[in-house]
C-alpha cells in the first residue's frame, strides 16, 4: 500500500472513531495530526510511515483522549515518539491577532521611537511575533516560514543594508521615509494574507 494511503486510511479512521466531536474540533484534531506525520517524516526520512502512525498510537485511543478533552478546550497532541497517548497543552493557542499585530507594530514603533530603546523594542517585537507565529497552530509550516520570511527577515536585511548604505546610521541622520513605507506596506500585506489563510 502506498504511503500516502496508508497516512488517509489513518486519519479516516480516526476521524470515524471521532465523529463525536464538533466538525470543527475534528478537523483541527485532523489537522495536527497530519501536520505531526509531514513534520515527523520530514525529521526522519528513513522511518517507514507504518513506524510513524504506531507511534502516534491507536486510532480509538486518539479519538477517546480528544473526546475526553473536548469539555475542557485543548487539542489532542501527538506523543513524540515515546509510544504513549497522553492528552498535552498545545503550543501556540495565541489568538492568531497577537503575532501578527507585534510584527506590523514593530516597524512604526521604530520609527515613533527612532532613539534608544526604541530600535530595540521594535527589533524584540519582530523576533517575539515571529517566535509566536512559528508556534502558533493557526498556520501551516510552509505558511509560517513565509511569513517570518516576509514579516521578519526580509524587513530586518533592508533596514540593515539601506542603513549600511546611505549612511543613515549616524546620529543626526534622520531614518528614510521610502525604504521604511515600502517595509510597512509589506509587512501589512503579508500580515493581512496570513490573516485571510489562518485556520480557525
Amino acid at each position: 500500500m502506498k504511503t500516502a494511503d496508508l497516512v488517509q486510511d489513518y486519519l479516516r479512521a480516526v476521524e470515524r472513531e471521532a465523529s463525536a466531536l464538533p466538525a470543527e474540533r475534528r478537523q483541527e484534531l485532523l489537522a495536527d495530526l497530519a501536520e505531526h506525520i509531514e513534520v515527523t517524516r520530514a525529521e526522519r526520512p528513513g522511518t517507514a510511515v507504518g513506524v510513524v502512525l504506531a507511534e502516534l498510537g491507536d486510532p480509538r485511543t486518539i479519538a477517546a483522549t480528544a473526546l475526553a478533552e473536548a469539555g475542557h478546550g485543548n487539542a489532542w497532541v501527538p506523543a513524540r515518539g515515546d509510544g504513549v497517548d497522553a492528552p498535552a497543552a498545545r503550543p501556540g493557542r495565541v489568538h492568531p491577532l497577537v503575532p501578527l499585530l507585534m510584527l506590523t507594530l514593530a516597524g512604526p514603533f521604530g520609527l515613533v521611537f527612532p532613539d534608544q530603546p526604541g530600535p530595540l523594542f521594535s527589533f524584540l517585537f519582530r523576533v517575539v511575533g515571529a517566535v509566536l507565529l512559528c508556534t502558533s497552530v493557526h498556520w501551516r509550516a510552509v505558511q509560517k516560514t513565509t511569513g517570518v520570511l516576509l514579516t521578519a527577515v526580509l524587513p530586518t536585511v533592508v533596514i540593515t543594508t539601506w542603513n549600511l548604505s546611505s549612511g543613515v546610521l549616524e546620529e543626526d541622520s534622520a531614518p528614510a521615509l521610502v525604504p521604511n513605507l515600502v517595509i510597512a506596506a509589506l509587512i501589512a500585506a503579508a500580515c493581512t494574507w496570513l490573516w485571510r489563510i489562518r485556520r480557525a
